[in-house]
């Protein structure tokens, strides 16, 4: 990946996620300071933050979410109760972008929070504008809204294709 760059990973099939941590690592092993920021995917298990905190100081992931489980299946209280620190943490990583205080960000289902109305399209954009040209970005979700496309240099479309086996 290029200096500067703007990846998107979108879709409606498997793998989005695993794509953009695959950015981060391959970040960390080229010796540049990364920091992943995933969102609505509930609290990380312990046995899961003990192993990312190994990767420190060359990648640090966040999760602002304090509710365990998927941001779909929590009650419509506690998805109120999500909503603000997923707010956070999009603002947390606003802050990063606009200071550059690493070479690559993964922002993991960002996109889900336009989906899902917690921010705006143009609350991105905004980010975008205002980033440090000389970092890299990575964001996934499933749909990459229309008004960002100017602001990305690759898109990846990731689908699942069952294969029949029944032709052989």
């Amino acid at each position: 990946m290029k200096k500067g760059m703007v990846h998107v990973i979108c879709g409606p099939g498997k793998g989005k996620s695993a794509s953009a941590l695959g950015y981060a690592v391959m970040g960390a092993l080229a010796e540049k300071k990364v920091i992943v920021i995933q969102y609505l995917k509930g609290m990380l298990e312990e046995e899961g933050a003990e192993l990312l905190k190994r990767l420190e100081p060359e990648m640090k992931v966040f999760r602002f979410a304090r509710c365990h489980g998927l941001f779909e299946d929590l009650s419509e209280e506690q998805k109120a109760e999500e909503v603000i620190n997923l707010k956070n943490g999009f603002n947390f990583a606003r802050k990063v972008m606009t200071t550059g205080e690493c070479d690559v960000l993964v922002l993991d289902e960002v996109l889900g929070l336009v989906d899902k109305g917690i921010i705006q399209a143009e609350d991105l954009v905004r980010m975008l504008e205002h980033r440090d040209s000389e970092m890299n970005v990575v964001m996934s979700g499933w749909v990459c809204p229309e008004e960002m496309k100017p602001y990305v240099d690759q898109i990846s479309y990731v689908d699942n294709i069952k294969v029949d086996n029944s032709m052989e």
